[in-house]
């Protein structure tokens, strides 16, 4: 009977553990992105002649 290659088993659940923190963290950042408050403060870059 082969034995059971638990480091390989271990990298998987890394790997998947890692990938679900990612996309918890673009979906944050897409939401922090998207609910910012505008700046209505009007940039004095732009109003220059």
């Amino acid at each position: 009977m082969a034995k059971t290659n638990y480091s390989f088993e271990k990298r998987q659940r890394e790997l998947a553990k890692k990938k679900q923190q990612d996309a918890k963290q673009a979906k944050k950042k897409a939401t922090r992105e998207s609910t910012k408050p505008g700046d209505t403060r009007p940039d004095p870059s732009e109003n220059q002649a």
